[in-house]
């Protein structure tokens, strides 16, 4: 049956999958104290580092990515420790976050939505907003982590709520519209709300939880006209989606905040400059992380 001009079958309130968010198992430990001490000079780098290489499934993920080819170390990085001193504590502290993340969700069982294209969506708008902060002045690392996140709110309501949420993916498909739409039309709220109180239940820093809830409307973020981490995100997403860094050839490329834009102050020609070696970056990312 078409859903076209249909809500879901029962109302969903935002509060329930708020509490569904506090059934959701937290974060490995040491990844939630990583993410908080990413901006901490007295973070004792070296028992994060021991914590992380116990998890030898993250660890060695983490290790692949830190030997691809574009960081151009010229012998092989064996340990989370040495990965460290050469890469640097909070480069290493995204690579670790990524390959946590990315393993944490399943794959939502009876939907048809492919989890692989979902994440290199997300590993390209985290390569760009990194790309962007650099440029503006802003943190490069927790860039990437919001970047990310930023559409971590469809996996949880693909996996704890995919009744209604087959409900917003047949009436994206039926309308031809974007995801976002689609959720507000049927469930009455979107995936950026349940992302942000995601990302807050895993402790993230409040920088990070506000841009994954304004990626699709910065302006309601700006400081004092100066571009914000919600800025960077949201056109990392535009760009991630322009750029079709996740081969889906039939989603629509998000409308671009005019305002967003002119507060990141970037050139047309800089920008080209900026991400001429994303889409290679991208794929050694996508093969790194996968798996």
């Amino acid at each position: 049956m078409s859903v076209s001009g249909m809500k879901a079958d029962r109302p969903l309130a935002l509060d329930e999958v708020l509490a569904d968010i506090r059934q959701l198992p937290s974060l490995p430990a040491v990844i939630s104290e990583l993410v908080r001490t990413l901006d901490d000079d007295l973070a004792n780098i070296d028992q994060l580092a021991e914590g992380i290489a116990k998890d030898q499934s993250l660890s060695a993920r983490a290790l692949r990515v830190a030997n691809s080819p574009f960081y151009g170390i010229q012998h092989k990085v064996a340990s989370i420790h040495d990965a460290i001193v050469i890469l640097g504590f909070r480069a290493v502290g995204s690579l670790v976050t990524a390959a946590s993340v990315t393993g944490y969700f399943p794959s939502p069982a009876g939907l048809e939505f492919d989890l692989a294209r979902f994440w290199r969506h997300g590993i390209g708008t985290a390569l760009c907003a990194r790309a962007l902060a650099q440029e503006s002045g802003q943190d490069a690392e927790t860039a990437f982590t919001a970047g990310l996140l930023h559409d971590i709110g469809v996996l949880v309501l693909l996996t704890t709520r995919p009744r209604h949420y087959r409900q917003v993916l047949s009436w994206r498909h039926e309308q031809d519209c974007t995801l976002i739409d689609a959720e507000n039309h049927v469930l009455g709220f979107d995936h950026a709300r349940v992302g942000e109180a995601l990302a807050q239940r895993w402790l993230f820093p409040e920088e990070i939880s506000r841009a994954v809830a304004l990626h699709h409307a910065p302006e309601g973020n700006a400081l004092n006209g100066k571009a914000s981490l919600a800025d960077v995100v949201h056109i990392a997403n535009v760009l991630s989606h322009a750029l079709d860094l996740a081969r889906a050839s039939d989603a629509l490329v998000p409308l671009l905040q005019e305002a967003a834009w002119q507060r990141l102050n970037l050139s047309t020609t800089r920008l080209k400059h900026v991400l001429a070696d994303i889409e290679h970056e991208h794929e050694s990312y996508c093969a790194l992380l996968a798996g």
